[in-house]
């Protein structure tokens, strides 16, 4: 297994690979615990979705009465007696009203009421208060108001207490004598779903009505909501398990009593809570009985009359037909304001009538149990989509994929809540992503970076800088694994190196290396080839490799003269250094061979092997033989013909080979120029010899050694036409000398 991913993939894609493995394994951490600051910032992109794409087709069920600035003002301060909220329960449901539902609790007695005051009165300061005229009816508000309740569809509210919802000390809690009605509830589970009591909220106290009042409501309600951590309303509980029975919300109670509706059903699923089934509505929430409030807009998108306009009989007749009415306060001194995702100052009143509004329309927004697997599933394609692509694509190619897997998982989280009101949150997947390109391409730039600090290692002392330059713009280009190219190959050798250093002490051979060798290897980086090694006083290069040359056959021939050039400048120091010259001799040669790295698994090296790396090294040997500084194949002169002057040498067959080839050496025109005359009778010469007439040739080379050039060579060819005059080689000679030797 390991060898098939090993060859599946190279060393930095197995470390991108990791790193990408183990960035969706913190996510998944991270998605599975969900810490309080990703829970703030989902909670933040849901308000942008919901204050971006809400909808404004709210309905014109629920109405809101409320206590406002204007009503304290024309009817007094907060609380008022209760005989005027009875007045304004019975206008209501004059006006038409088929369920009113009070966001106000009556915890207390009303201290407003006639025998209230006559007994306090009494108590405190010692006097009989008798009030004459008044109807016993007024006596008392509280039953007053309590005779209004049983003649009407009031529904009135009261508080749940629970740890998770931030119990307050100090609140008044009348937990016995707590007459509020719990609703009709059936359960519909499937197998290993837990019981609702033990996943819905569950209450540990109560703020309760006067028990005169809860007694002779028709509906109650709780008007319990809780605020996510950053202190927005964004959910609501319908129900709550108290004593193991099921109270409603104050807008399902509120829908109950205008619906006639007593019964609802809960639908379990393995997680929890699937949906609540209200009549033929299916209110669909989270495994705790929260509904997602679908807020219509900022506060007043519903219908609100001032409670004063309701006393004083300035609605028209019939205003309230069919209408659920809630009655609550905007004003800000009564501080029942809260914080919405589209109104930071929202009537918490209002709350109560969205929720009325969504159940009556059949508009929720809905976060299913199974969108929590979406959203893993959606954060783990995502880790996986960037490592794949930061694996194997170039940064450029990069950008596209990404931007288009980004917006696709943004306009696909967009079209789910625009057309199937379905949230399936993008903040984990966008997170992963954005980590997972961080971190792999944070490990790219370092792999770049390490793999130039290399490059400047391996090839500083190998290469030319422009060459290193063009490594550095395209690592890719950059390929030290085996493979068959045309190379051109330079081997050159100080000629009697071992006599001459038997002159000097080991520092002195030393420094005459150095010396020589340091201006050699720089012409050869200097024109983009590439040193392979030093095998003592000789210099193996090539050009071609590891990176393209353009002429590189050209360039191999022009290193080696400006090398003889330089050479004769070095001499001049060598004599007065050393006491004496050094002569080198350079053979070069093109063609194919095996280029890479060589060794073995612990020590290699990048180098040439093949045939032609073989014959360049015999050329280069044969420069000792024929005296010449310089010796080049076929494969050289063809690829510069008319860019040089080449003086054919010879025909030979070297030492390991059968194929003869043909050898020359090289001039630059100009000093061609010089020698024109030598070189023609040259030329002519060694047409005589090959065309065996080894007199007339013989005569010619004779000349040409009293000009002193180059006695070796020409000493060669009169001692071989001597020899051939003698013992003539017949028809069938083709020119070709073999040479026994190295």
């Amino acid at each position: 297994m390991f060898g098939f991913f090993k060859k599946a993939f190279k060393k930095d894609q197995l470390i991108l690979l990791a790193v990408g493995i183990a960035a969706s394994a913190l996510m998944f951490v991270l998605f599975a615990n969900q810490p309080q600051f990703l829970r703030f910032l989902d909670h933040k992109l849901y308000d942008q979705f919901l204050i971006k794409y809400h909808t404004d087709n709210a309905t014109n069920i629920p109405v809101l009465i409320d206590i406002d600035e204007k009503s304290l003002a024309e009817m007094g301060q907060w609380p008022w007696p209760r005989y005027r909220v009875a007045m304004l329960l019975k206008l209501l449901q004059a006006y038409g009203a088929v369920s009113v539902a009070t966001d106000i609790i009556f915890v207390e007695p009303d201290k407003t009421s006639p025998v209230v005051m006559i007994k306090q009165l009494k108590k405190e300061l010692k006097f009989d208060v008798k009030i004459e005229g008044l109807p016993d009816s007024l006596m008392d508000n509280d039953k007053l108001l309590a005779q209004y309740l049983k003649t009407g569809p009031f529904v009135l509210g009261f508080d749940f207490l629970t740890t998770a919802l931030n119990k307050e000390d100090g609140v008044v809690k009348n937990t016995t004598d707590c007459f509020i009605k719990p609703a009709k509830v059936a359960v519909l589970s499937v197998p290993g779903a837990p019981s609702p009591h033990d996943v819905l909220l569950k209450a540990e106290e109560a703020i309760c009505p006067q028990p005169i009042l809860a007694m002779a409501a028709q509906q109650t309600g709780f008007i319990t909501i809780a605020a996510d951590e950053d202190s927005i309303y964004r959910k609501v509980p319908l129900l709550f398990s108290w004593n193991e029975k099921f109270y409603p919300s104050l807008a399902l109670a509120a829908l109950m009593q205008a619906t006639g509706i007593k019964s609802m059903v809960i639908k379990m699923s393995t997680e929890g809570i699937e949906s609540i089934r209200f009549g033929k509505t299916v209110i669909p929430t989270d495994k705790q009985g929260r509904m997602l409030i679908n807020y219509r807009g900022p506060s007043k998108t519903f219908e609100y009359i001032s409670a004063t306009d309701v006393l004083n009989k300035r609605l028209k007749p019939g205003a309230l037909r069919g209408k659920i009415v809630f009655i609550g306060t905007s004003a800000a001194g009564l501080k029942d304001i809260r914080s919405t995702p589209l109104d930071t100052s929202f009537p918490g009143v209002e709350a109560h009538a969205t929720i009325v509004d969504n159940i009556w329309s059949k508009e929720f927004l809905k976060k299913p149990v199974w969108a929590t697997g979406v959203e893993f599933l959606g954060m783990l394609a995502a880790g996986i989509i960037t490592t794949f692509l930061l694996m194997w694509a170039r940064a450029a190619w990069m950008l596209v994929p990404l931007v288009c897997m980004s917006l696709g998982m943004w306009f696909g989280s967009v079209y789910l809540y625009t057309q199937e009101m379905l949230y399936i949150s993008p903040l984990y997947a966008f997170i992963n992503l954005a980590l997972t390109f961080l971190l792999l391409t944070m490990i790219k730039f370092w792999r770049e970076e390490h793999a130039k600090k290399f490059i400047h290692g391996a090839f500083a002392h190998y290469l030319a800088p422009s060459v290193i330059s063009q490594i550095m713009d395209d690592p890719d280009s950059l390929s030290l694994e085996g493979q068959e190219k045309d190379i051109t190959i330079q081997f050159s050798d100080v000629r009697g190196f071992t006599s001459l250093s038997e002159k000097l002490t080991p520092t002195q051979v030393t420094d005459l290396l150095h010396d020589y060798l340091t201006p050699m290897t720089r012409i050869i980086t200097q024109h983009e080839g590439t040193l392979d090694k030093f095998i003592g006083d000789a210099v193996m290069a090539f050009w071609n490799a590891p990176l393209d040359v353009e002429n590189h056959q050209e360039k191999s021939l022009k290193t080696a003269l400006i090398q003889q050039d330089k050479l004769d400048e070095l001499n001049e120091l060598f004599i007065e250094k050393y006491g004496f010259p050094i002569a080198v001799g350079i053979g070069i040669h093109s063609g194919s061979v095996r280029v890479g790295n060589m060794g073995s698994a612990d020590l290699f090296d990048y180098t040439l092997i093949g045939d032609n790396v073989n014959l360049a090294s015999r050329l280069e040997s044969l420069t000792k033989y024929y005296g010449q500084k310089l010796i080049v194949s076929q494969t050289i002169v063809d690829a510069c013909e008319g860019k040089y002057y080449f003086r054919i040498l010879d025909s030979v067959r070297v030492k390991g080979k059968q194929k003869p080839i043909t050898i020359y050496t090289a001039y630059t025109l100009g000093n061609a120029a010089k020698r024109e005359e030598e070189l023609k009778k040259y030329e002519t010469a060694h047409d005589l010899y090959l065309s065996m007439k080894f007199d007339e040739a013989r005569a010619v080379f004779l000349e040409l050694k009293e000009l002193e050039t180059e006695p070796l060579l020409y000493d060669i060819y009169i001692e071989r036409c001597e020899h051939l005059k003698e013992e003539h080689p017949g028809d069938a000679w083709d020119g070709v000398f073999t040479h026994k030797s190295k």
